[in-house]
């Protein structure tokens, strides 16, 4: 465990005018970022920081040191909306058990939401030096972990474990390399992502970047609102293409059960924090331009004060990202993958000093390093599954940070 921190936090947020693109005001440092239609935060600098030990209770720890931290901050807050005043991002690892879960407070918060804008500065914050996003260059890759065929033999045998009644659902994830001629610039892959797939949450958090279509939970107040995504398919080649795959989706035995599976697990997650839950009978086809998913979208109020890490720590993780049972299939992860997942699929977003917050699932994402970038793709493996047509799944979702690497 590690902990930095500037004590105590003199926090002040004033209303600016509309800063039209937040992610070009992004100097030249590791950049935090949490943007959709072209709202939300980004920030620079590090007032506090902790490393969160691992361990079942990593999500209390952090819940108590932002409290902490936060309880102790002089706060001049003139705008009193969620994301103003002192904000924490954060990216949690897949496996609770696992290292790499950390916290920021930066020193600049900027963010734009409804016709709104507003600057939180943390004590004597001196403003980084700005100079424009630099290209990579060529890119060059190489396999992750496995290779591909060694992925589809691992599909298979998640599939003959499934036949075998050990568990319903396991999603399995690959990693991809990649190596750039340059310094790969997150905020290049950023303006890319928020351009390209706009519908996404694109963030960035301590060198994993990326653009996720899944929305574990927004908390605003006691209302509570999650995305349930499972169940995708290629974009096609032409309209007609195009609907007659997302008919299919919707059509597919397949796929509605790992849906169903996916809306199951988050509706036993909220259900004892909820007060009233709004679960949809049917899903929805949500469209990006790479895949098409089955969606369904959740909607709740809570009966107490649970912050949304506490809600975060009740969802984590979703049959959508783990599968079905949940300890069945962590240990098949365990035993197949054959790689750490890091922050790949566990929780990344932001939290203020109420306890609001947007936390997504970090997913269509990569972990950049100098010129180095690891990318990752899952894919939900049912008792029906084609290996090969996961491993062209997964291949249409690596797709994304492909595109925001190469453009």
């Amino acid at each position: 465990m590690s902990v930095a921190l500037i004590r105590p936090l003199v926090v002040r947020t004033v209303a600016v005018s509309d800063p039209d693109d937040l992610l070009a005001r992004l100097p030249d440092a590791a950049p935090y970022a949490w943007i959709r239609h072209g709202e939300g935060l980004v920030g620079w600098g590090e007032a506090a920081r902790a490393a969160v030990p691992a361990g079942p209770g990593r999500f209390d720890w952090a819940r108590g040191w932002l409290s902490s931290l936060f309880a102790g901050a002089l706060i001049e807050d003139e705008v009193g909306v969620p994301g103003s005043g002192p904000v924490a991002f954060g990216s949690f690892t897949f496996d609770g058990h696992a290292p790499g879960t950390v916290l920021v407070v930066p020193r600049v918060v900027l963010a734009r939401r409804d016709g709104r804008a507003w600057l939180t500065t943390i004590g004597d914050s001196a403003f980084d030096l700005f100079s424009p996003p630099r290209e990579p260059g060529r890119i060059r890759y190489a396999d992750g972990s496995l290779t591909a065929a060694q992925w589809e033999h691992r599909v298979a045998r998640a599939v003959r474990r499934i036949k075998d009644g050990m568990l319903d659902k396991v999603v399995l994830a690959r990693d991809l390399t990649a190596v750039a001629e340059r310094d790969i610039d997150p905020r290049v892959l950023l303006e890319r992502l928020a351009e390209r797939y706009p519908e996404c949450y694109t963030f960035s958090v301590d060198g994993l970047v990326g653009a996720t279509p899944e929305l574990l939970v927004r908390h605003t107040g006691q209302a509570v609102e999650s995305l349930v995504l499972a169940g995708t398919t290629a974009r096609g080649g032409g309209p007609a293409d195009d609907a007659a795959r997302g008919a299919a989706l919707y059509a597919s035995e397949k796929d509605r059960h790992e849906h169903a599976y996916a809306v199951a697990s988050v509706r036993e997650a909220l259900a004892p924090l909820c007060s009233a839950l709004n679960v949809p009978d049917e899903p929805e086809l949500l469209v990006l331009p790479n895949v098409q998913h089955l969606a369904s979208r959740v909607t709740g109020r809570l009966s107490d004060g649970a912050s949304v890490l506490d809600v975060v720590a009740a969802m984590h993780p979703t049959a959508a990202v783990g599968g079905t049972p949940t300890g069945a299939a962590l240990g098949v992860i365990r035993e197949l993958e054959g790689m750490d997942r890091g922050g790949y699929a566990g929780p990344v977003g932001w939290i203020d000093s109420r306890g609001d917050g947007e936390w997504g699932i970090a997913l269509r994402c990569a972990y950049v390093s100098g010129r180095r970038a690891r990318l990752f793709a899952g894919c939900g493996i049912m008792a029906g599954s084609d290996p090969a047509a996961e491993l062209a799944e997964a291949q249409a979702k690596l797709r994304v940070m492909r595109y925001a690497l190469e453009g």
